[in-house]
């Protein structure tokens, strides 16, 4: 294990953190925030001092980087730059239990939107600003903007796809061009043109500012934190519509963009997982718009939301525009289901991702088919293109991995003794990074009232779900810090 290289990853992570957190000083400084403005100060100096710590103890850090590395480095730096991240939240005083502050950094950065806070409009700006900037941030991954900075730094070129293959989500990672830094600044590129498209069509709707860019950067990174106690449902149905557009465009694959760069438009068209994902998409909203159409007014009001909730949940976004968990438990459970399918691979979207269910599928048929005709061979194809053994194997590696954090997630948080509808939602909502569940932690209700350890748990299943669980699980495994 090279520790050295691993640490000065760390070191570089830390640093990016320090220059992002300051726009959030800025906005207190600017807004006289007393106390967000000292909690800002404090963070940053105590996280430039361990960054240069331990940039120093590895700057003649030398040897080889591998897969393992680059696991263990993404899994660690997200937890380390998560303890750092949460002091503003603490320092400030804003949330007083260092534990509520680190699952709230955490939900923020690994784009859950699952929140301790019972309101959050008391909150001051910056830190608001930085609580919706962690999803922004977390979205397309912090390492994945490390390594789409211009570096001289020759020796890097050897381990930028094990970073980014570690931090992406989606079953596999590819390079867009034949270098991965490049790749890495053409997917930050069209995260960023995006955004700021989502930002100018949501002043379009004449909210402040301040609301959009927020609002923009919760949508971006499917993240969900809103700065309102309703969520979005105090808006105009203009910018929910607006928010219901951009969270499906996040959660389309980032190489579908590039590929309409390049005028490969027939490509994307024939896209299966994109065709699988807007199947989905449509299928979902009018079933439930026919099923809560005694819930609402008008037949617009119907559609908006059930469009809005379905792009939410698939994107794993976790805004709210209504009580969903108020539905008809036929609607309850088509969003449950979008839960666990999640967005497409290579968008900023979780899940266990369409790709993965597409590819699921598809393997399925192909070994049904097996049985009845056992001496002819097929392969599985996408985009008629073969895939090979290994990604099915490890979709099914994947899939039983998924399948038993779940189940050992949901029996120790059981013991806090809520519903079973409560408990099985909440770890499902966290591990798959979307937010809000049905019951005790619905889109009006919180995750406060979870004692420690299922705080712990759930902090454990976001940072799972959003690093598709290896990078976490190397983490525990004995193997992964034997010496060679």
């Amino acid at each position: 294990m090279n520790l050295k290289k691993i640490g000065r990853f760390i070191g570089q992570i830390l640093l990016v953190e320090v220059i992002f957190m300051v726009p959030a000083l800025i906005i207190s400084c600017a807004l006289k925030e007393t106390n967000a403005m000292n909690a800002f100060v404090a963070t940053i100096i105590c996280t430039l001092s361990a960054a240069i710590a331990l940039l120093a103890w590895a700057k003649d850090g030398k040897g080889g980087f591998y897969a393992k590395e680059g696991l263990v480095s993404v899994g660690l730096c997200w937890i380390v730059m998560s303890i750092f991240g949460c002091l503003p939240f603490y320092l400030s005083r804003e949330i007083p239990r260092y534990i509520d502050a680190y699952f709230e950094i955490v939900s923020g950065f690994t784009t859950t939107g699952a929140s301790i806070l019972p309101e959050v409009e008391s909150l001051s700006k910056g830190i608001l600003y930085w609580r919706s900037f962690s999803h922004w941030l977390g979205g397309m991954g912090v390492l994945v903007f490390l390594l789409a900075m211009p570096s001289s730094d020759k020796a890097g070129e050897g381990y930028t796809m094990h970073i980014l293959r570690a931090e992406s989500p989606g079953p596999d990672v590819g390079k867009l061009v034949p270098r991965m830094k490049t790749t890495a600044r053409i997917l930050y590129g069209i995260y960023v043109a995006i955004t700021v498209l989502n930002i100018l069509f949501l002043l379009i709707g004449r909210i402040p500012l301040f609301d959009a860019v927020c609002t923009a950067m919760g949508t971006a990174g499917t993240g969900g934190f809103g700065i309102k106690n309703d969520s979005i449902a105090g808006y105009s149905p203009y910018v929910q519509n607006v928010c219901t557009v951009f969270m499906l465009l996040f959660g389309v694959n980032f190489a579908c963009y590039y590929m309409l760069l390049l005028k490969n438009i027939k490509d994307v068209i024939w896209d299966e997982e994109l065709r699988f994902y807007l199947g989905l998409v449509f299928a979902s909203i009018v079933l439930i718009a026919w099923n809560i159409r005694g819930y609402y007014d008008t037949l617009e009001e119907v559609i908006r939301h059930s469009a809005f909730q379905v792009a939410t949940i698939i994107t794993t976004t976790g805004f709210a525009t209504t009580d969903f968990d108020k539905w008809p438990s036929f609607s309850k459970a088509i969003l449950l289901c979008l839960m666990l399918i999640g967005a497409c691979a290579g968008s900023t979207g979780g899940g266990f991702k369409c790709g993965r269910a597409l590819l699921h599928i598809k393997n399925m048929l192909r070994n049904i088919r097996a049985m009845i005709h056992p001496n002819k061979i097929s392969a599985v194809r996408i985009n008629n293109v073969p895939v090979g053994e290994k990604p099915l194997n490890n979709i099914n590696t994947f899939m039983a991995s998924y399948v038993g954090i779940v189940i050992i997630s949901f029996l120790i948080i059981s013991l806090d003794g809520f519903s079973t509808t409560t408990n099985l939602s909440a770890v499902i909502a966290c591990f798959n990074n979307i937010g809000p569940g049905f019951d005790a932690v619905g889109p009006t209700c919180n995750y406060s009232a979870y004692g420690i350890l299922s705080k712990l748990v759930l902090i454990i299943d976001m940072l799972a779900g959003r690093l598709e669980i290896f990078p976490i699980l190397v983490l525990f495994s004995r193997s992964t810090w034997k010496h060679r």
